[in-house]
């Protein structure tokens, strides 16, 4: 089963630069999206429809902000629309599926670069979705959470770690939090596969950093402890462009 996890930043503006021809020639299983920045998606529905796909939307209830959603060609048995915290749940940062085999959550966590606010929210984020998840695994053990986690974990995970040591995405406290939640029972896929350097799943749009691969790797796929022996793959795919954030993706024994 192959599963895929994008922040397309702004489904409108992916969808004419090719993400329907992509997803037609990849064909995920599942696809979970962030940013969606659309609270209209009956305008797009229909193209994922088509295809093959059961569409669960969960967009802010500020235009054209944030927003998250899982295209599934299965059905899952039950989905459940953010995690019952007001502040985080109008921005639409969390959508639930229950499948036969798992439960996936697809996540688009909080970016603190604009200012101290933000990142008090980020921080306060990262508290909730902590607990939400532990309480989670209490009962289901089989988990895996995808999404934008605007944080890079280790060192070989952002092009310039010393220059970017105070930068929000980098802080002591939010790779502490990854660390905390590895340690929780959680696996970081790509990093089960992947020791080397230099793969990001984030560029900024300023000096030409995607051409230079100056990026961050914020875009994940954490699975419960408990799907070690399921995991078949883990990916990145910086060849797709059509977001400053590029697809991840997991394959796993279905």
């Amino acid at each position: 089963m192959q599963l895929y996890s994008f922040n397309v930043n702004g489904i409108r503006a992916a969808i004419k630069k090719g993400l329907l021809e992509w997803i037609d020639e990849v064909q995920p299983e599942i696809l979970c999206l962030q940013e969606i920045k659309l609270s209209e998606t009956e305008l797009v529905e229909p193209h994922f429809l088509e295809m093959g796909y059961h569409c669960y939307w969960y967009p802010a209830e500020k235009k054209g902000y944030s927003g998250v959603a899982i295209l599934s060609k299965i059905e899952p048995k039950n989905v459940e629309y953010g995690i019952k915290k007001e502040l985080f749940d109008q921005e639409g940062r969390v959508l639930i599926a229950d499948y036969e085999q798992f439960t996936l959550i697809c996540a688009y966590f909080p970016s603190g670069t604009t200012g101290d606010i933000r990142q008090d929210i980020k921080m306060q984020f990262l508290d909730e979705i902590f607990d939400f998840m532990s309480e989670l695994k209490k009962e289901k053990k089989e988990v895996l959470l995808c999404g934008d986690v605007n944080i890079c974990h280790e060192a070989i995970d952002i092009h310039n770690p010393v220059s970017n040591k105070n930068s929000s995405g980098f802080l002591p406290e939010e790779r502490a939090w990854v660390s905390k939640f590895l340690d929780a029972g959680y696996i970081d896929t790509f990093r089960h596969f992947n020791k080397d350097p230099h793969h990001y799943s984030w560029w900024s749009y300023r000096a030409g950093a995607r051409g230079k691969n100056k990026g961050w790797r914020i875009d994940y796929f954490f699975s419960s402890n408990e799907m070690k022996e399921k995991l078949l793959h883990a990916s990145i795919h910086p060849e797709v462009i059509m977001s400053d954030h590029c697809p991840v993706s997991l394959v796993i024994k279905d």
